[in-house]
């Protein structure tokens, strides 16, 4: 009778941390924040506490503070090596993951602490709302259900932002977003200005989607430095998308300029009856096909639980 073969497991690429393993990493690190600026940082349904920071984003800063020291030294290095002193280029920080995950959070909570650090006091954030294509577009286009899909996005005036602020360009704009306008901002600008570091949150950040085609494609990531996947089990971000839905009809929904006012006006029952829809029709499709299976290209994956707080960081292998 042979013997049963063994199975052996593919190594990961990552190494894995607990939330008190990580945590440990702060070393010395003092806190910065005070309880009030946290408060101010966190998302419309989260309670992001002054323990998850300091276990969690403190440990990252220290960590992407190391990693800009490096990468300057590199290029000090190469440009003696060229003898031709090269532009100043900020270290690009991409942050990706589904709706109601936590990113505006995770990257408002970085910005302020990276910004902090003696050597990089300049640390911009940008959002890929601002390129998504105006509603007008997306109707003509029939894509307005499938806005925050990759299609629905401005991809070529995205990557123009990108290789303008990764070729040391001294200023490059950005457009805006309005979340109460649910729309572009006509004229409007973010006018980004040789950051030491740049932050980029977005749904699709990490996709690179399909090569084929004629010749070489650019995508956002290739611009990345670092990227800062954000992650959970799926019911739990369908709980987080409910949570911040109901929130926001009895907040932002209120105002009578906002896009979404119309929910306002209707129960608590049958507004959440049209966010499970939404859920389940646009953001879980979009999750399942575009946005998770890019987890795996992240350098760090934060691993959230029922009640928002990170449980799990996986750091990728150099």
């Amino acid at each position: 009778m042979s013997k049963p073969v063994a199975v052996q497991e593919q190594p990961s690429p990552f190494i894995s941390f607990s939330r008190e393993e990580w945590a440990r990493h702060r070393a010395a690190t003092a806190l910065t924040l005070t309880e009030d600026e946290i408060v101010a940082l966190r998302g419309i349904n989260e309670n992001l506490l002054p323990q998850e920071v300091a276990d969690i984003h403190l440990p990252i800063s220290r960590l992407l503070s190391l990693y800009v020291a490096a990468t300057r030294q590199l290029h000090e290095v190469t440009s003696t090596f060229l003898g031709n002193p090269a532009p100043k280029v900020p270290y690009v920080i991409g942050i990706a993951g589904s709706v109601a995950i936590g990113k505006s959070t995770i990257a408002r909570v970085l910005q302020t602490l990276l910004s902090r650090w003696p050597d990089h006091p300049r640390v911009d954030l940008v959002t890929t709302d601002g390129f998504l294509f105006p509603n007008a577009v997306l109707e003509q286009r029939g894509l307005m259900r499938r806005k925050g899909f990759p299609e629905s996005y401005d991809v070529r005036r995205l990557i123009k932002f990108m290789r303008d602020v990764k070729s040391g360009c001294g200023s490059v704009t950005a457009p805006v977003y309005s979340h109460l306008h649910y729309d572009i901002v006509p004229d409007a600008v973010q006018t980004v200005s040789s950051p030491d570091i740049l932050i980029l949150e977005g749904l699709n950040v990490l996709q690179r989607g399909d090569r084929a085609g004629d010749g070489p494609r650019v995508f956002v990531s290739d611009y990345f430095d670092f990227s800062v996947y954000i992650d959970a089990d799926e019911t739990y971000i369908r709980q987080f998308f409910l949570e911040r839905f109901k929130r926001l009809r009895e907040t932002a929904f209120r105002n009578p300029a906002s896009f979404f006012h119309r929910y306002s006006q209707l129960s608590l029952d049958e507004a959440l009856s049209i966010a499970a829809e939404i859920w389940a029709e646009i953001n879980s499709v979009n999750l399942r096909e575009n946005i998770a299976p890019t987890r795996e290209r992240a350098s760090l994956i934060l691993r959230k639980g029922a009640d928002h707080t990170v449980e799990q960081v996986l750091l990728r292998k150099l």
